[in-house]
């Protein structure tokens, strides 16, 4: 009978989990533990921005309050993004945490950055995508900006140069052709954001892709890519065959 009874009550406690303390949990399921013998990749957003938060609040664990903030700001891209006034008018978070929040996106991008420092070789396409998803992910507005190589294809400059509205930016292919002679690039990586979340490119960034690749073909400067950056997503043309040399 007492075998029954403990079965029964462990029935109970994993339809109750929510209500139980974190520290309750079994272990394969607390995120810091989780992380450590699985890998960050192995956590969910909530998990990871629980371990982020550290503590939860009366009458809710550190997991729920991190579902709670995604749910209501939407994704975790969108909490980066929150209005200090917006952030803490939720329960249990304050300025502490929003500095903390802010200093940990600056962190992450300035790491990027370094993957991509001036004179290193571009030798993955994933690295350089997750360093232009750092950089454009979060805008409101599209951002046009352009990736700088030497003929060895090392990292000169990054640099925005358009900046548009919600849903388009004028780019003229003038200004990248003297960009490009500035910094005496020999080839370069276009890049530009879709605040809309769509990773498919338009007509008009077909139609500025073929134009940039014909104008700068002109002074000898490959296109190698241009990436679309939508959210946690990137559409490359050089990927889906789409540049002039390949």
């Amino acid at each position: 009978m007492s075998d029954k009874i403990a079965l029964f009550t462990l029935f109970l406690k994993s339809l109750c989990k929510d209500a139980l303390m974190l520290k309750d949990w079994p272990d394969c399921e607390k995120p810091r533990e989780k992380l450590l013998h699985h890998g960050a990749k192995s956590l969910s957003d909530a998990e990871l921005l629980a371990i982020f938060l550290r503590t939860g609040v009366k009458g809710c664990h550190v997991v729920d309050l991190a579902r709670n903030l995604l749910k209501s700001f939407g994704s975790i891209s969108q909490v980066y993004q929150a209005e200090l006034n917006d952030f803490c008018q939720h329960h249990g978070l304050g300025v502490a945490k929003y500095v903390q929040l802010q200093a940990c996106l600056e962190m992450s991008k300035r790491y990027l950055a370094e993957q991509m420092k001036m004179g290193q070789s571009l030798t993955s396409s994933l690295s350089t995508q997750n360093f232009l998803k750092a950089e454009l992910r979060n805008e409101t507005r599209e951002i046009f900006a352009v990736l700088f190589l030497n003929t060895q294809h090392q990292v000169i400059k990054f640099e925005r140069l358009f900046q548009g509205t919600i849903n388009a930016a004028a780019v003229y292919p003038r200004i990248v052709v003297e960009a490009a002679i500035k910094y005496q690039a020999g080839a370069v990586i276009l890049a530009h954001n879709h605040p809309s979340g769509i990773a498919e490119p338009s007509i008009a960034d077909n139609q500025i892709t073929s134009r940039l690749e014909q104008a700068l073909a002109l002074i000898d400067i490959k296109v190698l890519d241009h990436i679309i950056v939508a959210g946690c997503h990137c559409y490359s043309y050089a990927e889906h065959g789409r540049m002039i040399e390949q």
